[in-house]
């Protein structure tokens, strides 16, 4: 028997009037225009990404895994996952990294030279190792403005300061539903370049062929997984979210298509990419908290968080929003891994996907 999603048979007069409703059910208006490239940071932008369906309703991303059952082993993976980290890198982190910029359909692409994975990149119509990207001229590369103290954007894109790092970059063209995401992102001169270039569409739940990397060492997307400025305004993230761990094991797990086990382990209390750790339900969220921090945690008990790399840190992603009031995340810092379980996810015909 054909089960009706809930949120399909409360919004059923909203829909039946022709109005766009999201997976959370929250009305989300007329479809956005891009008419010129917005930079995440700006009300114009809010306006757009508040309007959009990011992914689609069954996609792992918009997945409520709140009554998921844990996985046997949940205890000793998070034990190995604390142990991992050195003794004052046991909580909850929250980095102000991943940006975006929203293009119209018309933006012209650019030639972007793919520098290390050529051969695992979309290259959109180029010839390897170049792709061709609907580049604009502010494309904001990771922890600007932020992190990036007085440098311009142009200086940033450019490196002029010899920062190196992971340089991550979001192109999202809302009226087409496509998104474009690389790494290591450098102007030089008048030329892009990055170390590899992936596609995703808004509208699919299409993963990456097997064993192709992204921007994240998972392969999976990131644009679906960052806490927005325009989200935590309205005390709702939507989502999972993006989690970097210390380590992880080989063989990816849905939706993750690409490991990078440093030493190749296959220990099972290791994570694996795209393993999905949510925040105990019994976990109680301070009422004098922020708006922002009850935002992300509501989140990580009702979608949870994917592991998408390895890194220094257990933590998640939010944006550079230079509009986030000061101190409003500060609590989350201390969340303990301990705090967390490991939950039994589900697979492209499982969940939402199998009705």
């Amino acid at each position: 028997m054909r089960i009706t999603p809930l949120w399909l048979v409360a919004c059923w007069p909203l829909l039946a009037f022709g109005q766009r409703i999201n997976h959370e059910g929250r009305a989300l208006g007329p479809a956005p225009v891009v008419k010129t490239p917005l930079l995440f940071n700006t009300p114009e932008a809010d306006a757009v990404v508040s309007a959009m369906q990011i992914m689609p309703r069954d996609n792992p991303w918009n997945e409520d895994i709140s009554k998921r059952p844990l996985l046997s082993n949940s205890d000793a993976m998070i034990a190995r996952i604390t142990a991992d980290l050195a003794p004052n890198r046991r909580t909850l982190r929250l980095f102000t990294e991943m940006n975006y910029v929203l293009v119209p359909d018309n933006q012209p692409v650019v030639p972007v030279k793919f520098v290390n994975y050529p051969n695992e990149s979309d290259l959109d119509g180029g010839a390897s190792p170049i792709g061709l990207y609907p580049v604009p001229a502010n494309l904001p590369v990771e922890t600007w403005p932020v992190g990036t103290g007085a440098l311009t954007l142009a200086q940033w894109q450019q490196d002029t300061a010899n920062r190196g790092g992971d340089r991550h970059a979001i192109i999202v063209q809302p009226g087409t539903g496509l998104f474009w995401e690389t790494w290591q992102a450098k102007l030089t001169g008048n030329a892009w370049q990055a170390s590899n270039g992936a596609k995703f569409s808004l509208k699919s739940n299409a993963l990456r062929p097997a064993g192709w990397t992204s921007g994240d060492a998972a392969g999976l997307p990131m644009f679906p997984a960052l806490v927005r400025y325009d989200e935590c305004q309205r005390g709702k993230v939507e989502h999972a979210l993006r989690l970097v761990v210390k380590r992880t094991r080989m063989g990816p797990i849905y939706p993750a298509t690409h490991a990078a086990s440093v030493g190749r382990t296959t220990d099972p209390d290791i994570p694996a990419m795209g393993q999905r750790l949510r925040l105990k339900a019994g976990f109680a969220i301070p009422p004098n908290w922020s708006l922002q921090e009850k935002a992300v945690l509501l989140a990580l008990k009702k979608y949870g968080a994917i592991v998408a790399d390895n890194g220094g840190f257990f933590s998640i992603s939010i944006t550079p929003d230079d509009r986030y009031p000061k101190g409003c995340f500060e609590h989350l810092n201390g969340v303990g891994i301990d705090q967390f379980e490991v939950i039994q996810t589900t697979g492209p015909n499982e969940g939402p996907r199998g009705h």
